[in-house]
């Protein structure tokens, strides 16, 4: 048995290192630029109009939908503000050096278009309940949307979706944040991984069984709180070690296109290092591409989907453009990317050397520990939003409770569990999620060029009431 999982194993890495990351290279990025050229950069114009959706100016508690526009954007930020922006952003350096950054902003910027599209078509192309909730995402947008195009396949492309997304929101979305946050506990506080493991469950448990309305407001707290506590730490290094901020960009400018010499524990030494571990890292902390943002903007109150859109692409920017940043700045400021360690101790290192000027040094790992377990909780809960619409579109809506139950056990054994191939599996499946989705995205670009024509028309008019309103599908 011992063999046959070790032959396993060493496929799915072989996929995932010459096969799955190119995929991912060769789709995410053109669909990106294709998207913000063709939108005439959205993501940026309209920026200020996203954060006044997301400040409630035109909340409608009247219109279809089961949450706010707020928490819709916080239940998504919760998902993707994870191990990523603490662990991932390391992960990145570590391999492609600081250059990789530069290639994790970009997937960020295009990033917001590619949650601008896919979230506007989760929205329009949603299924209403005879309850009143909502279901939607690409497995609906592919389905519905693709049916005239593709026939039978649009079908197929929906089912393969939505089994990588049960599968990822097992593995990846829960199994993986359980692990870190018991490690952290087990490394910083002595608490062994079995009642770690315990309490974790029982606190996703008891938020997840409430569905989709206690899930966005248990994130709607949740994320503001521990992006500001994590952020304030970075914050202060990066006030204390000014001025080793404007040599840390320059070499990430001058790394992303020439590579660096391995020096340490730095392994990446080329351009398509540096490209190829911030792309993959970049799309691992947003999840911008891969769809899964679509199934919570689908559950906004709004009858106008270019408007979730919009209030969906400022997540990249807050998690990659952002938080992210953070991290990677205060790794190469205080010079611990040339350590040789990698992942959580490496920005644990940065934490407690850039502290040291004031004495601080110990709080340093505190601030990485207690930020990665908000941040793996808050992934862990709303993962399992995913999960259940997904379940519930293979199975049927009788298949959720006894979803969410097996989500909380596999949180449990996440915990206890050596992990290695999950990652290695979830890494896999990510593929089979995004490159789906990104094909449905394309093909209907001239919905969604519609869709923001129209909606833009209608923002100039000061959103008079339509003569005929946009469809709930």
């Amino acid at each position: 048995m011992e063999n046959f999982i070790g032959i396993v194993e060493k496929l799915i890495n072989a996929y995932n290192q010459h096969v799955g990351t190119y995929l991912l290279m060769a789709f995410l990025i053109p669909t990106g630029l294709y998207f913000t050229i063709r939108l005439k950069f959205l993501q940026a114009t309209q920026f200020p109009h996203s954060l006044k959706i997301i400040g409630g100016k035109y909340d409608d508690p009247k219109e279809t939908g089961d949450i706010s526009h707020f928490r819709a954007l916080t239940t998504a930020l919760s998902a993707t503000v994870g191990t990523g922006n603490i662990a991932g952003v390391a992960l990145a350096i570590y391999w492609g050096g600081p250059g990789a950054v530069f290639w994790m902003w970009i997937t960020g910027f295009l990033g917001m278009i590619n949650k601008y599209v896919e979230c506007s078509l989760g929205l329009k192309y949603r299924k209403v309940h005879s309850d009143g909730s909502v279901s939607g995402g690409p497995m609906y947008y592919m389905k519905e949307g693709l049916k005239d195009k593709l026939g039978p396949l649009a079908g197929i492309m929906g089912i393969i979706f939505a089994a990588a997304t049960v599968i990822c929101s097992l593995g990846t979305g829960n199994m993986t944040q359980s692990n870190s946050m018991a490690d952290a506990l087990r490394s910083n506080y002595g608490i062994p991984p079995f009642i770690s493991g315990l309490i974790v469950a029982t606190l996703v448990f008891l938020v997840i069984v409430g569905g989709i309305k206690r899930i966005a407001k248990v994130t709607s707290k949740l994320v503001p709180f521990m992006a500001f506590f994590y952020v304030t730490g970075a914050v202060v290094i990066l006030i204390l070690n000014f001025s080793q901020i404007p040599a840390a960009f320059m070499q990430i400018f001058h790394d992303a296109f020439t590579g660096t010499a391995a020096v340490g524990g730095f392994v990446g030494s080329t351009f398509l290092f540096a490209a190829r571990f911030g792309i993959a890292r970049g799309l691992f902390s947003n999840e911008a591409g891969q769809g899964s943002a679509a199934i919570a903007h689908a559950a906004a109150k709004t009858h106008y989907p270019a408007r979730e859109g919009l209030v969906a692409s400022v997540g990249p920017f807050i998690d990659t453009l952002l938080i992210c940043t953070l991290t990677a700045l205060t790794i190469i400021v205080t010079g611990t990317w040339k350590s040789g360690l990698k992942g959580v101790p490496m920005t644990a290192a940065a934490f407690s050397r850039g502290l040291e000027p004031v004495g601080l040094s110990s709080l340093g790992g505190h601030i990485v520990a207690i930020g990665l377990l908000l941040f793996a909780l808050s992934t862990a809960i709303s993962w399992s939003y995913y999960g259940d619409r997904a379940v519930g579109y293979l199975f049927g809506k009788h298949s959720i409770r006894p979803y969410r139950i097996i989500y909380c056990l596999f949180n449990f054994l996440g915990a206890i569990w050596g992990i290695d191939l999950v990652w290695s599996l979830c890494d896999m499946l990510i593929t089979f999620m995004a490159i789906p989705n990104l094909i449905a995205m394309l093909l209907l670009s001239g919905i969604i060029v519609r869709e923001t024509r129209e909606y833009l028309e209608q923002k100039k008019r000061g959103f008079e009431p339509l003569s005929s309103p946009i469809p709930e599908n």
